[in-house]
C-alpha cells in the first residue's frame, strides 16, 4: 500500500474499535480494485462522538462505517437519511460529499445475505430473536420485510415490547417458551463473548429441527451446543463481511467478490 496526498481516507468510529476486522477486508477490497483509499480505524469515545462527526468532512474524509455505541448519534447528525437507516432507527455507514453526510444501515442486508444462507426462506417462518440492542433492530426490519413471524426476547422486558409495537413481533418472557415452535434462533446479544458468560437458555434444549446464528464473530458457547446437538449454524462473520460489502458498494460504486473479503479475513485471523 502507497499513501500519497491523493490517497483517500475511510474508516471505522466506534468504542472500542481495536478488535475490528473491518479494516483488514476493507483495505484488501481497495486493493482488489486498485484504489488509492486507506481504511482506519478510529476510537472515538461516546462523549467526542460529536466532535469527531463534524470533523470528518473538514479533514476530507470520504466514508466511514459505524459501530457500537454510536449508531443512533450518527442517524441523528446526519444531513441526509437513507429510508432504510430512518426506519430501523441507526446508521452503520456515512458517506461524506460536498453536500452533506449521508446515513445508510446496510446491516440489515448483512444479516438478510448471511441468514438465507442457513435458511433460504424466510417467509412466514418462526423466528426467536434474542436481544433488543441496535443490532436487533437491524434484524427485525429485515425479518419484517421478509414476513417473518418473529418472537422477541431481552432482559429488559420494557425494551423489548417496545420494539415489538415497533416492528411488530411478539414479546416473551422466557426463550423456552417458544423453543418447541421456533425453527430459526439468532442471538443479537453479547452474551456468549466472553466464555464466562451465562447461558441465555437451556442449550440442552436445542435439536437438530433449529437452525441458530448468532451475530458475534466467534464460536460462542451457543454455537458450540448447536453443533454438538446437530443444528446448522453459522456465526456473525458473513454478515460482518456482507454489511461491509454493502458499504464499499456505497462508497465506491464496486461490488466486491465475497470470496476476497473471506479471504482476507481468515488469513488474518490464521495468522494470530
Amino acid at each position: 500500500m502507497t499513501l500519497d496526498g491523493k490517497t483517500q481516507v475511510y474508516g471505522i468510529l466506534g468504542y472500542p474499535v481495536k478488535h475490528s476486522l473491518s479494516p483488514v477486508f476493507q483495505n484488501k477490497a481497495f486493493e482488489h480494485f486498485s484504489i488509492n483509499a486507506v481504511y482506519v480505524p478510529f476510537e472515538v469515545k461516546p462523549e467526542e462522538f460529536e466532535t469527531a462527526f463534524r470533523g470528518l468532512k473538514a479533514l476530507g474524509i470520504k466514508g466511514v462505517n459505524i459501530t457500537l455505541p454510536h449508531k443512533e448519534k450518527a442517524l441523528e447528525l446526519s444531513d441526509f437519511i437513507d429510508s432504510h437507516a430512518q426506519a430501523i432507527g441507526s446508521a452503520n455507514t456515512l458517506k461524506i460529499t460536498e453536500e452533506g453526510v449521508y446515513a445508510y444501515n446496510t446491516d440489515w442486508v448483512g444479516f438478510l445475505k448471511a441468514v438465507k444462507k442457513l435458511t433460504p426462506q424466510l417467509r412466514n417462518l418462526k423466528v426467536l430473536v434474542l436481544g433488543a440492542g441496535g443490532s436487533a433492530r437491524a434484524v427485525l426490519y429485515a425479518l419484517r420485510f421478509e414476513k417473518a413471524e418473529v418472537f422477541l426476547w431481552n432482559r429488559t422486558e420494557e425494551r423489548a415490547r417496545r420494539l415489538c409495537e415497533e416492528f411488530g413481533c411478539f414479546h416473551i418472557k422466557r426463550p423456552e417458551d417458544v423453543l418447541e415452535e421456533v425453527e430459526l434462533i439468532v442471538n443479537t446479544t453479547s452474551l456468549g463473548l466472553k466464555e464466562e458468560d451465562p447461558h441465555i437458555f437451556d442449550y440442552k434444549k436445542l435439536n437438530p429441527r433449529h437452525r441458530v446464528m448468532d451475530i458475534i464473530y466467534k464460536d460462542t458457547p451457543l454455537l458450540k451446543s448447536a453443533r454438538e446437538r446437530g443444528c446448522l449454524y453459522q456465526d456473525g462473520l458473513d454478515m460482518l463481511l456482507y454489511q461491509g460489502m454493502e458499504s464499499f458498494k456505497i462508497w465506491t460504486g464496486y461490488d466486491v467478490p465475497y470470496e476476497v473479503v473471506k479471504s482476507s479475513v481468515l488469513e488474518y485471523l490464521n495468522a494470530i
